[in-house]
């Protein structure tokens, strides 16, 4: 008799053979939800890509975004690095979502996807120019501010419900919903310090944007420092 018959003859199959190890498959959709996250967190700044690139847009006053615009010279740079980050967000998203049961931890995943969703939108309907260093360029067009709008109702959404979730939750829930009750007032408050051109009070914009981005990207390291202990609850 084989090794395998001998092992199958008292009972002993597949996973639970000596030297075989068990598969952990939500084990490693949540590990792998994590270095997504990870990665997004540094991706999503990529205004930082300004201080090597010569974009000829002032940090200080530009919005992240005119980076892409229709017509400026880098545009398919920052347009794969935005797609990019928004795949890797979406992906993570999806994969955390099927591994939660149904209630606000699994709506909390589902607002993150869909805030990919609208960022891939924010950069399939651009600027059209860089208003900051494009006299004539208006601020923004409309179809873009509804998707940049889209984007930041789904972020706030996302933090907002995993706030929620740590509520009900025994011993206060998770470490990132608890970490979103301050995280969420902190990011709304840099996105509207930087509408300023909207309302005829440009300059500074920029600063307060990336403060914004900045948040965003800690956001993900919380999800992704959630979704790795996750992975660690689920060891067999």
């Amino acid at each position: 008799m084989s090794k395998d018959g001998a092992l199958e003859a008292h009972g002993v199959t597949g996973a639970d053979a000596p030297g075989v190890r068990r598969r952990d498959v939500p084990g490693a959709r949540w590990r792998a939800a994590a270095g997504m996250l990870l990665v997004a967190a540094v991706t999503y700044n990529d205004w930082l890509l300004q201080f090597w690139v010569r974009t000829g847009l002032d940090q200080r006053n530009s919005y992240v975004s005119e980076a892409f615009a229709a017509d400026q010279p880098h545009r398919e740079l920052f347009s794969v690095v935005e797609l990019v980050t928004a795949a890797l967000v979406m992906t993570a998203a999806g994969l955390a979502a099927t591994a939660v049961p149904q209630g606000w931890p699994a709506a909390g995943w589902g607002a993150l996807a869909a805030f990919a969703a609208c960022s891939v939108a924010d950069v399939a309907l651009p600027m059209r120019c860089a208003p900051s260093v494009e006299a004539g360029c208006p601020a923004d067009s409309i179809a873009h501010t509804m998707t940049s709008g889209l984007v930041h109702f789904a972020l706030f959404a996302s933090m907002a419900t995993f706030a929620i979730s740590t509520r009900s939750a025994p011993g206060g829930g998770c470490r990132a919903g608890r970490w979103a009750r301050w995280l969420l007032p902190v990011s709304m408050a840099a996105a509207i310090s930087s509408t300023g051109p909207y309302i005829g009070r440009p300059g500074g914009h920029g600063i307060a944007q990336r403060a914004h981005v900045l948040t965003v990207g800690l956001w993900f390291w919380l999800l992704a420092a959630e979704a790795w202990r996750e992975q660690r609850g689920t060891r067999p």
